[in-house]
């Protein structure tokens, strides 16, 4: 079982099409701040991302940004627990890495999928064993979960490194998978002789 008391929450800083993905946004936020799970996110106000860190807040949760200095004075959240700025992108995932014990995915842009992926090439490999899974709302997620699994089908990942990955619609259930997955190193190359 893993101890999870902080969660980086990946999403977009547009608001998407549907009403839908801030519903799940807030959804989520008011249930990290219930669990007393920490928020590690990019530390704006805009869509999504705004979207679940305020419901964060004001549901009493604790609430972390970290951001690179190209944005910074521009769209940060103001009432924020803690503001990190980083030099780059490459040191905000380093360091929401570190921060974190899970990682979930919520619909965003093609930032949001390159974070949660390489969060899962990283789990793939053994760098960790950190849980990780999508928010897959109003089917968002469904092509990437197809694509995977197709992945698996053309012998370039293996069913186990899959399983890794986990999509879930409601919070609560894929946190109780977060808690109970097994991230375990295995070697990730297929068919090698």
């Amino acid at each position: 079982m893993n101890k999870i008391k902080s969660i980086s929450v990946f999403c977009g800083s547009s608001p998407g099409a549907s009403p839908v993905y801030k519903e799940a946004a807030v959804k989520l936020g008011k249930f990290m701040a219930e669990q007393g799970i920490t928020l590690i996110y990019g530390g704006s106000t805009l869509g999504v991302m705004g979207f679940v860190s305020e419901a964060c807040l004001q549901h009493g949760g604790k609430v972390i940004g970290v951001m690179p200095k190209v944005f910074d004075g521009r769209v940060e959240h103001p009432d924020l627990t803690e503001l990190i700025i980083t030099e780059n992108m490459h040191e905000r995932k380093a360091k929401m890495f570190e921060l974190s014990d899970a990682f979930i995915a919520l619909p965003g842009g093609i930032g949001t999928i390159e974070e949660i992926m390489e969060i899962a090439t990283w789990a793939q490999i053994g760098i960790h064993q950190k849980p990780f899974g999508f928010l897959n709302i109003n089917g968002y997620f469904n092509s990437l979960r197809d694509f995977m699994d197709n992945i698996v089908n053309e012998r370039f990942m293996l069913k186990e490194h899959r399983a890794f990955s986990l999509f879930e619609v409601e919070p609560d259930v894929l946190f109780e998978k977060l808690k109970s997955t097994d991230i375990t190193r295995i070697d990730k190359w297929v068919d090698r002789k």
